[in-house]
């Protein structure tokens, strides 16, 4: 996630440096150091937590002295608490931020939280930062966090397992897999194109426009959700996704 990630905020002013061992690959006109020594006495205004979850304890306390007065820790790493990372690293002011897929092309949906020490300024930067990705929502408490990770951090995967099912559906119509590709991705994205629109309607007022009493839509959903299956199948989803995303923590 922090490479891609790492795409979007490149399309600003700052200065921008990477400590990868890997030596992966980073945008023109990123640093990208393979050993920290290469950043010795080095201060930086935010510094980006951007390493799993269980490597943490082995890595950020190392940083603390890099992180310029008056500077933030920005944390994408899912599980680990603000609490917890601004403890070890000298209590530094935290922000968490949980990201999703679409912010690789900008189109991402990320949750915001101030941790420890965080002032309003560390939480406005945090949001312009990253709504370079796309949408920010802005929480007030990593359980809230947690939940926003239930609904938009997981979310891909959610509607890529749905568009999959529908094209599933599709080809068992007789379509081919490309046919069927198009055909369900086509309506998902205009559907929700609609849906987007500044002065749209509901979605229960959108659905009800493309139901006729009696017609095929309205056969369709009878049979997709006229007992509620997957609307309770979709509560389910979330609430598992978000027991996890407790459990990590």
């Amino acid at each position: 996630m922090g490479s891609a990630l790492l795409s979007q905020w490149v399309e600003g002013p700052e200065a921008i440096t990477v400590v990868d061992p890997a030596g992966s690959e980073v945008p023109d006109g990123v640093t990208l150091v393979t050993d920290r020594s290469a950043i010795a006495d080095q201060r930086f205004d935010l510094v980006v937590a951007a390493v799993k979850p269980q490597l943490i304890d082995d890595i950020l306390a190392d940083y603390t002295d890099h992180l310029a007065p008056g500077g933030y820790v920005l944390s994408i790493a899912a599980g680990y608490s603000a609490g917890r990372l601004s403890q070890l690293m000298g209590d530094a002011p935290v922000v968490r931020t949980m990201p999703n897929l679409p912010a690789a092309i900008g189109r991402g949906v990320s949750g915001i939280c101030p941790g420890p020490h965080a002032t309003s300024d560390h939480v406005a930067h945090a949001e312009a930062f990253m709504r370079r990705a796309g949408a920010t929502i802005t929480v007030d408490s990593e359980e809230k966090l947690d939940r926003v990770t239930a609904v938009a951090g997981s979310g891909p995967g959610y509607v890529f397992e749905i568009a999959r099912a529908y094209a599933e559906a599709a080809m068992a119509q007789g379509f081919d897999e490309d046919e069927a590709r198009d055909m369900v991705l086509g309506t998902i994205g205009g559907a929700i194109a609609m849906a987007s629109e500044p002065a749209a309607p509901s979605l229960e007022e959108l659905r009800n426009s493309v139901t006729s009493k009696g017609g095929t839509t309205a056969a369709g959903l009878n049979a997709l959700n006229g007992d509620g299956g997957l609307s309770t199948r979709l509560h389910d989803t979330l609430q598992a996704a978000y027991d996890r995303a407790v459990e990590l923590r």
